[in-house]
């Protein structure tokens, strides 16, 4: 099971990112990113970060310690954002935390040499859980100690947000060709070979059962979670057993991406009164919220 600890102070909030995540420190001595049930996204983020985190650390890729963080908005009282405010009060139990990586810096292109195979892999990962949200301008990466870890996975499993619609989603390709490992000629079917017979009824088991039952309580069209859990299980493993069908086989090159990039930031100013025309966009790149590095000092 995910190790439980207890909401001792809360520091401060990322405010970058539509979940607002909080610094906390814990009783065990720990300091984390703590993702709330309140927020917007809700329990299924949770769930997402839990089944995709875990289920990367066993296919051999960096993910920081999750852990489950009992908090009491009464640590955070001081927080001065009405807004924010709204999010803690909403989050009273079980929220999620990862550790916090001091002095890691958010992934940018050429700061890292990422080897095709490890690129791979964590394409792979993102093509199997339905994650697009690991892309040039939110990698939704971190470095620290000169590797690369993976944060922010709450964004896959789109399937469990219309479960009517799961079955006819199961084999469907996903488009990641603005990937943020894209650049890196990523060794896609190599890692399909190595990964794909990995992921198991078993291995899934095992990785669901790390996810807190009032996480999956509410889940219409279900018995319980028991048969809710087993319908993830189901659904990853044909999956993987289906991996011919929905490999990535196409990413944008360095020129492609400066061009999109160019042509976003042309429809952005077109959509400006005139005498905004000439400024630059100043938010070309939005700051994402896994920049850890510039709270705590």
């Amino acid at each position: 099971m995910l190790t439980e600890v207890t909401a001792l102070r809360y520091l401060d909030p990322l405010r970058a990112g539509g979940s607002v995540p909080g610094i906390v420190e814990t009783d065990d001595l720990g300091t984390y990113v703590v993702k709330f049930t309140g927020a917007a996204q809700g329990h299924k983020a949770l769930v997402a970060e839990v089944v995709v985190g875990e289920l990367a650390r066993r296919l051999g890729l960096r993910v920081p310690e999750l852990v489950l963080v009992d908090f009491d908005p009464a640590v955070a009282a001081d927080e001065p954002d009405p807004e924010i405010q709204d999010i803690l009060k909403a989050s009273p139990g079980v929220n999620l935390g990862m550790d916090y990586l001091p002095g890691a810096r958010d992934f940018e292109r050429g700061m890292l040499e990422v080897d095709p195979v490890e690129a791979g892999r964590v394409v792979w990962l993102d093509a199997l859980t339905g994650n697009v949200d690991r892309s040039c301008r939110n990698p939704n990466l971190m470095v620290w100690h000169g590797t690369l870890w993976l944060i922010d996975n709450g964004a896959g499993l789109v399937f469990h947000h219309r479960w009517s619609g799961a079955a006819a989603s199961l084999l469907k390709p996903y488009d990641l060709s603005d990937h943020a490992l894209g650049v890196y000629r990523p060794d896609v079917r190599a890692a399909d070979a190595a990964l794909a017979p990995l992921v198991t009824a078993e291995l899934l088991r095992e990785v669901l059962a790390l996810v807190p039952d009032e996480w999956l309580a509410d889940e219409p069209g279900f018995a319980g979670v028991g048969e809710l859990r087993e319908a993830y299980v189901r659904h990853l493993s044909a999956r993987a057993a289906g991996s011919a069908a929905w490999l990535p086989d196409g990413f944008a090159s360095p020129e492609q991406l400066r061009e999109a990039a160019a042509k976003r930031a042309a429809a952005t100013r077109a959509g400006r009164p005139a005498w905004l025309q000439q400024v630059p966009d100043l938010h070309g790149k939005p700051a994402v919220e896994s920049d850890w590095s510039s709270h705590l000092g």
